[in-house]
């Protein structure tokens, strides 16, 4: 079931083209505005690294929730349990299945083809 309405989505890349971090690597989340049949790029959101090594840095995933939080998703190539679990609390869905992929031609693929509302 598609949203009529747009939504935000935000995605990890390090190079504007496919999702290519990790949640905890990333610097900045591109945020894209998203419906059925439209794709477009909305504004950089810089963030904190939240991955320090194996620890998280709790300040930092603080910010990144608040940064992040009026999207419905989040697209990323790996992401921790301990994060996704912070992301659903807050209705954020993190999503991995397109790892390495075109950000535009994921982004789209997902809202046409998962079942959300």
């Amino acid at each position: 079931m598609l949203k009529s309405s747009p939504v935000l989505m935000a995605v990890a890349s390090k190079d504007a083209v496919s999702i290519n971090l990790h949640f905890g690597h990333t610097k900045a989340f591109l945020i894209y505005r998203v419906s059925a049949d439209h794709c477009e790029f909305v504004e950089r959101r810089a963030v904190d690294h939240y991955c320090q090594g194996h620890t998280g840095d709790r300040s930092a995933m603080e910010l990144i929730l608040e940064t992040i939080k009026d999207c419905h998703a989040v697209f990323v190539v790996k992401i921790g349990d301990g994060p996704e679990e912070k992301l659903k609390r807050i209705g954020v869905n993190s999503v991995s299945d397109y790892g390495h992929e075109a950000i535009e031609a994921s982004l789209l693929h997902y809202v046409q083809t998962s079942d959300w509302s």
